[in-house]
């Protein structure tokens, strides 16, 4: 792997944040915990003695996905599943990863020793899954649903379609919990629940909607024969008894009814970013947006990314991502008056550079 692969796996958004910016580069939401979650996680630091013990935390998260504990592993953050899952399945025939992508996932198939191929989707195709792209002998295949950085939601159908004897299917689902659909009381196209697709793993993380990016705590859910190789990749002890404690808050139906509610108000706010953003010329968003960012395309991104950080705001690069480029950048969903704020600064950036 050559350094500047490395290097561009390896950044995420909040490498460009710093004391003065207004925080629009990283994708984790950024209000006050609430009681039912503050409260078990304050509670938990005075059982810090004890080694940590997962069982309620797994029982919980099965619980909320219909799932059998067995089904479920707990992770220091969705971002150590990845790199459970390359340790574990070394071996594995030609590795795919649909990109764009969270880099993660590739940066820790790499690092693991594996050869990666890459499936890239159009922007002509408003960066929509498509299935047929993914070569029929791979055993391993990593793709985001909803996508960072596109935020574009794929149908479950599409994902669900990749999955067969023989092939672990690996699911990002970390942005899942922010994704709505009126009429629609559940998650929209996740494959959370699951259990009758071959080799299907899907990944979670409470670090986005909870604002628990600190905590690391996220998790996997799959075939019960599968986890356990998973786990033999894993520290012991590797979630933290206040992680474990958050785990178990996140998973109660009070957290689950609060985080939908959550998900319409941002989809109001996200609906306002992108109508803004239609308003502004040159500028082009990706797909059709259905998480906490959006991705966009203008002209001369990374001088424009560098006004706006001299103006206060920092927006995530998009040159890391494989299948974006040196045009594009990812900007994080706020309240609206934050959004029209940035609008009319990213508006004035642009019009002096004409």
């Amino acid at each position: 792997m050559t350094k500047p692969i490395e290097e561009a796996l390896g950044h995420h958004g909040d490498a460009e944040v710093e004391p003065g910016l207004i925080d629009l580069a990283v994708n984790v939401r950024q209000q006050p915990l609430p009681a039912w979650l503050a409260e078990p996680i304050t509670a938990s630091l005075s059982e810090l003695a004890a080694y940590p013990d997962a069982t309620l935390a797994t029982a919980a998260v099965a619980a909320r996905h219909g799932r059998d504990p067995g089904e479920v592993l707990l992770t220091a953050g969705a971002a150590q599943a990845f790199v459970l899952l390359a340790q574990a399945l070394r071996g594995a025939v030609r590795p795919v990863v649909v990109h764009p992508q969270f880099t993660e996932p590739e940066a820790a198939l790499r690092h693991a020793g594996h050869d990666v191929d890459r499936v890239l989707l159009s922007e002509a195709d408003g960066f929509r899954l498509d299935p047929a792209l993914v070569p029929e002998d791979s055993e391993l295949v990593f793709v985001g649903n909803p996508t960072n950085p596109t935020s574009v939601l794929h149908p479950a159908a599409d994902v669900a379609a990749l999955a067969r004897p023989g092939r672990v299917l690996v699911v990002d689902e970390a942005f899942a919990d922010t994704t709505h659909r009126a009429g629609v009381a559940r998650e929209p196209e996740s494959l959370a629940g699951r259990r009758d697709l071959p080799g299907l793993v899907v990944l979670r993380s409470l670090t986005k909607t909870w604002g628990l990016a600190g905590l690391r705590i996220g998790y996997l859910l799959g075939p019960a024969d599968l986890l356990p190789r998973l786990a033999a990749a894993q520290p012991l002890w590797a979630v933290s008894t206040p992680a474990l404690a958050a785990a178990t808050a996140c998973a109660s139906p009070t957290a689950v009814a609060a985080e939908r509610r959550i998900a319409a108000e941002m989809a109001a706010e996200r609906a306002h970013l992108v109508e803004r953003l239609a308003d502004v010329p040159q500028v082009t968003v990706a797909g059709d947006p259905a998480s906490a960012f959006v991705a966009m395309r203008l002209p001369d991104a990374a001088e424009v990314r560098l006004e706006l950080r001299r103006r206060g705001y920092a927006v995530r690069r998009g040159d890391t991502f494989p299948g974006l480029g040196a045009d594009w950048l990812r900007v994080a969903v706020r309240d609206t008056a934050t959004t029209d704020a940035f609008i009319a600064t990213l508006t004035d950036v642009l019009k002096e550079r004409q």
